[in-house]
């Protein structure tokens, strides 16, 4: 099969930077998330689009947000140069969304369904080692040493009230993205809420039929 172009949605906690990780390795397509294609693109020229700064790297290095139109134009120079792909975290709203369509066809929209419960169940039991950067969860995935769990912390965006309103944002947001590719018909729901490797399963089985 051709190398496939896959966006992936989901909100925060449904586990798409696992599958997307499982994904590029199984197809030997790029992973495209607009943070990585940021700094990998933070000195190209802006300068004609008439904003304040002229590369995306003047925006990061002041601390600022980097506006649409250059998260636009960094995500078509990432689609650009891959063959195949698998975009996560972009397009973000709808405006983005219809942006995206002038710069590639995409084979398959990807939709990891996940409850809002779990996902608050995923987020705030989420626990950082702040010697190592690691990542646990106090349920899913806790570590083996007693002086590692006696460290861990919770990270001020995993409480259960930034965790709410993260969500909240995401709904207002990514919402109306989600309904414009099932309208359309390209959109194609994966169960979000199963073990990982039968998410997997599905993710897989939902791209060679599809694509």
């Amino acid at each position: 099969m051709a190398q496939p172009r896959i966006l992936i949605l989901g909100a925060p906690g449904a586990g798409k930077g696992t599958q997307s990780a499982k994904i590029t390795d199984h197809f030997d397509i790029e992973h495209i998330t607009t943070g990585d294609a940021l700094r990998a693109n933070k000195g190209i020229d802006i300068s004609h689009l008439g904003l304040e700064y002229d590369t995306p790297g003047e925006y990061m290095d002041a601390g600022e947000l980097v506006p649409d139109e250059v998260v636009n134009e960094i995500v078509d120079e990432a689609l650009s140069q891959a063959d195949g792909f698998v975009l996560d975290g972009y397009p973000r709203n709808l405006e983005q969304a219809e942006e995206l369509e002038s710069m590639t066809k995409l084979d398959l929209v990807l939709m990891l369904d996940v409850s809002e419960d779990e996902l608050v169940h995923r987020l705030t039991g989420r626990r950082l080692d702040p010697e190592t950067g690691d990542i646990y969860h106090v349920e899913y995935n806790p570590p083996e040493d007693d002086e590692v769990e006696e460290r861990l912390v919770q990270r001020d965006d995993d409480t259960e009230e930034t965790v709410k309103e993260r969500l909240r944002v995401y709904r207002e947001n990514t919402e109306p993205v989600i309904d414009h590719y099932e309208d359309a018909g390209a959109l194609e729901r994966v169960d979000g809420e199963q073990a990982p490797e039968q998410v997997w399963e599905d993710v897989r089985e939902t791209i060679e039929t599809t694509t």
